[in-house]
């Protein structure tokens, strides 16, 4: 049912994903998918929790991989970009679903999970001295969310090389080339 869900959600958005559409998708009665999810959102946060830990396993993969630790970081990073770009409705369901976010439980624990492997990575170029000595986790927080708001930029048009960003990926390569000071504390940290 929740693969079922996840190929609804892509092919056509938050509105496509019904309960009963997920049986009928599924090949079930409409009504087997209620005696396993308590309502829709419940389902949602089912799908959310497996992309976070896809997620959560791919940033473990890049962060044990044979690159260098920033090398690393463009990868996690192009990691969220290229989700956001080919699932888009499912990476609006992980990031911008406030409703979602509040269900809790395994999503909490599956999201924070994501991002404790991101934020290994993070840590491992300041070991690297890759990047600057700030605290680890406001860092990881910064490119994280800077990161989804060149996403957002992106998809609602406004991203212009006029404005100096020509894409999502070309901005945070040059952030992360110019947060690459060997050893340096930013200021105020």
């Amino acid at each position: 049912m929740i693969a079922s869900a996840t190929a609804l959600l892509d092919a056509g958005g938050e509105s496509a994903v019904t309960l009963r559409a997920v049986g009928h998708a599924s090949g079930i009665s409409h009504n087997a998918p209620y005696k396993h999810f308590k309502s829709r959102d419940a389902l949602l946060a089912a799908v959310a929790t497996t992309d976070f830990v896809w997620l959560a396993d791919t940033f473990r993969a890049v962060r044990h991989g044979a690159s260098a630790p920033a090398s690393k970081l463009t990868q996690a990073l192009k990691v969220i970009v290229h989700f956001s770009v080919e699932h888009p409705a499912r990476y609006r369901l992980l990031f911008n679903d406030p409703e979602i976010a509040a269900v809790g439980g395994d999503l909490e624990v599956s999201a924070r999970s994501a991002f404790a492997e991101f934020l290994g990575i993070v840590q491992d170029c300041q070991a690297a001295q890759k990047l600057p000595a700030v605290p680890d986790i406001a860092l990881a927080g910064l490119l994280f969310a800077t990161t989804h708001g060149l996403i957002g930029l992106a998809a609602s048009g406004r991203m212009h090389p006029e404005k100096g960003l020509s894409s999502v990926e070309s901005s945070l390569k040059m952030l992360v080339s110019l947060l690459q000071v060997s050893g340096t504390k930013l200021p105020g940290s």
